[in-house]
């Protein structure tokens, strides 16, 4: 079967063709940043133009987007580094465009899938993915299909709250997993501690070359991302725990040993599902819009 997956991103959209696991084709293109109706028109293209390049036309497309969704009605309700996707009906506009289906998932739903069936989860009946960037998100899934909840914001899972009267958050609320540690909060609280601005990479470099109060901070992070496993792991009970993300996969190796001492720790007298890291990369999102398409399409006897 033959699908287009779509990873629409604040600054890129990555568009390929698939059939079955195997990548034909893959084109990545600017997010315009006017965003509204050319952001369809962009996502429009990268299915031309991959569909184009691999020689096949695809029977349905899966989009994996950024922003809570309304996945009954195929509506981005917003997000917050794409400009005018408010209460935006994306999926009838992209079915007009390309005159196929069209099947919505969050995007970090879309790399937890992908993780689940293609990465480091393969072979497993249920399994819990983080991932740890500029921010933090993850997924849930079970019985091979995302777990999206009553309402379609379930998984949002760098949103546990921590710390409350913790840090303030993008999503309006204080103390949350991703306030705590995501790439911005380590910058924040680089920036602070230095007095001046102190990026991710150099924070690294300051790690790496002894600094204390760097040690500190990515070390603090990593306790929190352990701690906030944990009560994941205690809310759904997976078989694995993935962690991937640039920041996470990067990190030293203190970073992981201090995350899998805090995650055993919080978890002590439970059984702990094994943490693996993700094996997917920056592939992720546009593997798991693809197998969002080829499972919905599976699903209705296509």
């Amino acid at each position: 079967m033959t699908v287009v997956g779509l990873d629409l991103g604040g600054t890129k959209i990555a568009a390929g063709v698939f059939d079955g696991e195997k990548l034909l084709s893959k084109v990545v293109l600017p997010t315009p940043e006017e965003g509204g109706m050319a952001v369809v028109e962009a996502l429009a293209e990268g299915v031309e133009r991959a569909e184009r390049e691999a020689g096949a036309r695809a029977l349905a497309i899966g989009l994996g987007t950024p922003g809570p969704l309304d996945f009954k009605e195929g509506i981005i309700r917003f997000t917050p580094n794409i400009r005018g996707l408010l209460d935006f009906p994306i999926r009838r506009l992209l079915e007009e465009a390309t005159r196929r289906p069209v099947y919505l998932e969050n995007d970090a739903n879309a790399a937890a899938l992908a993780e689940h069936h293609l990465g480091a989860a393969r072979g497993e009946a249920s399994s819990l993915f983080l991932t740890v960037s500029t921010g933090i998100g993850g997924g849930v899934v079970l019985g091979g299909r995302v777990l999206r909840g009553e309402r379609g914001q379930g998984g949002e899972l760098g949103h546990i709250t921590l710390l409350p009267g913790g840090p303030a958050c993008g999503c309006g609320l204080e103390g949350c997993l991703e306030a705590l540690a995501a790439g911005r909060a380590l910058e924040r609280e680089a920036s602070y501690a230095y007095n001046r601005k102190v990026d991710t990479k150099e924070l690294f470099q300051l790690f790496a070359e002894g600094e204390p109060k760097a040690r500190r901070i990515l070390l603090q992070a990593a306790r929190y991302v352990g701690i906030g496993l944990a009560s994941l792991v205690k809310a759904f009970d997976p078989g694995v725990v993935v962690v991937g993300g640039g920041l996470a996969l990067n990190a030293p190796p203190a970073y992981w040993e201090t995350l899998e001492e805090a995650y055993r720790h919080y978890l002590s007298g439970w059984e702990v599902p094994p943490l693996r890291r993700a094996l997917l990369g920056g592939e992720a999102g546009l593997l798991g819009a693809a197998l969002t398409a080829h499972l919905a399409v599976r699903g209705k006897g296509q």
